[in-house]
């Protein structure tokens, strides 16, 4: 028997309905009902009496409720110890500077969820470093965007985002419903330092040397298009505000969402991080 199995069944017991069990566990009815059959299967006998008002439990339902509480008690005193033993499991995640994405809040949302004793620390960095101090030893895992460069890293695409170019609202082409690179020659475009990593500088500048204001900031970007009519590019789906728009840009790579850590780093926070991470940006 699954100690996640049980659980739902005490919950039943407890409640005495499955839709107030289903609600405290925060899922839905139907497989909370199926996991509890597949339970009495198992078991070779029915543990609860069905009726359309709730359920009662039967003798062999008592029986295994008494046993079910002692050894989810016992499952539970042995995660605090080893916890203890262990000492507070922390982990450091870079962030890149884009706070709209709503794939970030779904992934802290999971990940408490899971690991709720980690020390969780997080650090924002700006768009001139697309690695969010993975390199220099500052994070331990890096949520962010490619490409750049890759050599002794590890990478995981979480998602792929289509692009498209950021304009005033009130600018000609932000009627359009979709712009090609070449449309935009002769535009002044924000960039990055020269110390940038130069896939990543490329990647954002459509392929080609800029001339334009340097930004190292979202907030920057935007700033640059509002005051001077400067373009740039930025992943649609994220919210901006009224006075600019974004045109989809049809002969652009998309931007792959991507989790990346050191090559040979063996930390199992990291490869849960990884795979909940994962599972978060699928949905």
């Amino acid at each position: 028997m699954e100690l996640r199995t049980l659980r739902y069944f005490v919950a039943v017991a407890e409640e005495l309905h499955f839709g107030r069990a289903a609600t405290r566990l925060h899922m839905s009815q139907p497989p909370l009902s199926r996991a509890i059959k597949q339970l009495e299967a198992d078991v070779g006998a029915l543990l609860f009496t069905r009726s359309p008002t709730g359920v009662t439990l039967t003798a062999v339902g008592s029986v295994l409720l008494d046993e079910a509480r002692a050894l989810l008690e016992h499952a539970d005193r042995v995660r605090v110890r080893v916890s203890a033993a262990v000492g507070a499991a922390s982990i450091t995640i870079g962030i890149l500077g884009d706070g709209t994405d709503p794939g970030v809040a779904r992934l802290a949302a999971a990940y408490r969820r899971n690991r709720p004793g980690t020390d969780i620390r997080v650090r924002d960095t700006d768009l001139t470093d697309p690695t969010c101090g993975l390199r220099a030893g500052l994070v331990d895992v890096a949520l962010t965007r490619a490409p750049f460069d890759e050599t002794a890293l590890t990478v995981r695409e979480l998602r792929s985002d289509p692009v498209g170019v950021v304009l005033r609202a009130d600018d000609p082409l932000a009627r359009r419903d979709g712009l090609r690179l070449a449309e935009l020659d002769g535009r002044r475009w924000f960039q990055f330092p020269q110390d940038t990593d130069p896939l990543w500088q490329s990647y954002w500048s459509g392929g080609r040397p800029r001339e334009g204001p340097v930004v190292r900031a979202v907030q920057e970007c935007l700033q640059a298009v509002l005051w001077n009519g400067t373009v740039g590019l930025a992943p649609l789906g994220h919210d901006l505000p009224a006075e600019l728009t974004v045109v989809p840009l049809t002969d652009m790579k998309p931007s792959r969402v991507v989790a990346v850590w050191n090559e040979g780093d063996t930390n199992p926070l990291i490869r849960s991080f990884v795979e909940i991470a994962t599972t978060a940006y699928r949905h």
